[in-house]
């Protein structure tokens, strides 16, 4: 039996599409990390319901009730049929305390948390559905950017990020398809290429002016 078969016996849990984990507001004493499927982390802004993240296999969350203490800063729901093991403050703590390596990877992964909360914050102050759609890439190049032969390559799966720009999904794939036949991004699947990332963000910058200021 494999280390993941035999935590999953421990602390495993298997969850339907459309379980409500916990919800922003709750008190909670539980932190989950996510062996499959997806789970879409959700917060409240002036009666709205942004989606900040769809996680996948390897994230946890739920985290900051443990640490903290106070009541879930958002809600979780499951997008796809999951797996998830379920980690209680006791046995939490004794991972941390008991191996180095995993707190080193939980504070990692915060600071990167805080980085795409900025960048969200950032993104969904410009108006232009355009800007935050490039905003957006340009955020990826720079955080989960692979250097391939053409450019940076980045997963852009176009179906999970109307919630997350606010942006429609017809609206995203129009900007993609411009992009491409500008020459600036290759499109396979769910993958972007990024031939010149500088390029992409002068194209912002022009996006940015031309709101701004109009056609002069």
């Amino acid at each position: 039996m494999s280390a993941e078969q035999t935590l999953f016996q421990k602390f495993g849990k298997e969850l339907p599409k459309g379980t409500v984990l916990f919800r922003e507001g709750e008190l909670g004493k539980e932190m989950f990390v996510l062996q499959s499927g997806k789970v879409a982390i959700a917060k409240k802004v002036r009666d709205v319901e942004k989606v900040l993240a769809v996680l996948g296999p390897g994230e946890f969350f739920g985290e900051m009730a443990i640490i903290s203490n106070k009541p879930r800063n958002a809600s979780a729901v499951v997008e796809e049929d999951a797996r998830v093991l379920v980690i209680d403050p006791r046995t939490f703590e004794g991972m941390i305390r008991g191996n180095s390596e995993i707190a080193v990877r939980m504070i990692k992964k915060l600071a990167e948390r805080l980085s795409d909360a900025d960048a969200q914050i950032e993104n969904l102050l410009l108006n232009d559905p355009s800007s935050r759609v490039i905003h957006h890439i340009l955020h990826l190049c720079q955080t989960k950017g692979r250097a391939g032969e053409e450019g940076v390559e980045v997963d852009f799966p176009v179906k999970d990020l109307p919630r997350e720009l606010a942006v429609g999904e017809p609206a995203i794939r129009f900007m993609v398809h411009r992009l491409e036949r500008s020459g600036l991004v290759d499109v396979q699947g769910d993958r972007l290429t990024i031939r010149d990332t500088a390029r992409l963000f002068d194209f912002l910058r022009y996006l940015e002016m031309k709101w701004r200021f109009g056609d002069l």
